[in-house]
């Protein structure tokens, strides 16, 4: 740990807090890191409470059974594991209905999102407005003084400034960071992520030590209420509204045939284009005023630099002159050393060392200086090399 900072949320297993006992409000989706997290936190003298919440229904999923799917977050299979590892665990557990708040703050700003031709990470809004968002807010109705998740990722204080700062997990391939950045001081004041110092393989053995049913269990990567990959079947069913075709067009304006709607594409996608050309051809941008989509080579889908709206910064309180950082612009993207720099309240440019493939409309952009999370915003548009 960094000298100066202290983190009270990543004690490892069997240490107790020196602090006086927490009340904890431990959100709890039935897989096995959320399971590892409550496990932590008893073994750390908390009070724990579990809570798995319901964010699907029936009207929100493609078919009615799929909400008994592994694939759903929120099935009955997840929340009976959920509910089986609370009680080993001697906790007090309850579901939540956030459904409603889901379908409002995630489901429809996915589809408005993908309308607008962009593409959003429906992750990061769950985070933002439901998982942390609703549930800081019941845990101050339980009288809890934290809340903790089973995220991959780490909660310090700077004793110099009195800043909370999220920091990356210590198992690389499975930091979580990125999906956190919208945190506020406040949330992450009162945030505990157990995990953070630990390895996925650390975090599995002690499931497995603790007898739980889910040491193993298979992750799924699929978007929750969109568990078949659809993304353009769902949006046209939750939406009501059929596809509008339109003209495929090249960088230099040249008409290549027509399309099956913008929803059915994203920037950097080659197949399902329905087109032959003697080269490979990608989406390289979205014009849904033109309904058009636009085509061109790969060396055409990079980009020098981008700009980012709706931003949350965490580290500092602003960035009024170019700070040099690292940036991610998806969550499997290597970040980039960049320049960023503050050119409104709520608008940030990024400019890159290096043109950067494939920067898409919706997606965040995260900076980190090492392995602190400065901030980050979503990407509204990009400059070509």
């Amino acid at each position: 740990m960094s000298r100066g900072l202290v983190n009270p949320g990543a004690l490892g297993p069997g240490v107790s807090s020196a602090q006086e006992k927490r009340r904890v409000l431990v959100a709890m989706s039935g897989g096995v890191d959320s399971s590892v997290a409550a496990l932590l936190l008893q073994r750390q003298g908390a009070e724990a409470l579990g809570v798995t919440l319901k964010l699907l229904g029936n009207e929100d999923l493609p078919a009615p059974a799929s909400i008994g799917s592994e694939k759903a977050c929120c099935s009955l299979e997840s929340v009976e594991q959920a509910r089986a590892v609370a009680i080993g665990l001697g906790m007090p557990f309850y579901v939540f209905n956030f459904s409603g708040d889901f379908r409002r703050e995630v489901i429809a700003r996915f589809a408005e999102a993908y309308c607008r031709g962009e593409t959003p990470n429906p992750c990061v809004d769950c985070n933002r407005y439901v998982k942390l968002g609703k549930l800081f807010r019941r845990g101050e109705e339980l009288d809890c003084t934290h809340i903790a998740t089973g995220h991959y990722a780490q909660v310090e204080q700077d004793k110099a400034s009195g800043r909370w700062l999220l920091k990356k997990g210590l198992d690389e391939a499975k930091d979580q960071s990125y999906f956190l950045y919208t945190l506020t001081q406040s949330q992450l004041a009162r945030l505990l992520l157990p995990l953070g110092g630990l390895t996925k393989a650390q975090v599995r053995e002690l499931a497995q030590e603790a007898g739980f049913a889910n040491a193993h269990r298979r992750e799924s990567q699929d978007i929750c209420f969109v568990p078949d990959g659809d993304y353009a079947g769902f949006i046209g069913r939750y939406t009501g509204k059929a596809p509008v075709p339109g003209e495929f067009v090249g960088t230099a304006g040249q008409i290549y045939g027509c399309h099956k709607g913008i929803i059915h594409y994203t920037v950097g996608q080659r197949k399902g284009l329905g087109l032959s050309f003697p080269q490979p051809m990608y989406v390289c941008g979205i014009r849904p005023q033109e309904n058009q989509v636009v085509l061109g080579r790969d060396e055409e889908l990079f980009s020098s630099a981008l700009t980012a709206r709706d931003l949350n910064l965490i580290a500092v309180e602003s960035i009024p002159a170019p700070m040099r950082v690292t940036a991610k612009i998806r969550y499997r993207h290597k970040e980039q050393p960049a320049t960023a720099l503050q050119t409104g309240p709520d608008e940030l440019l990024v400019t890159f060392d290096q043109p950067q493939r494939a920067i898409t409309r919706g997606q965040a952009v995260v900076l980190y200086d090492g392995d602190t999370v400065i901030g980050g915003g979503t990407i509204s548009g990009h400059e070509q090399k």
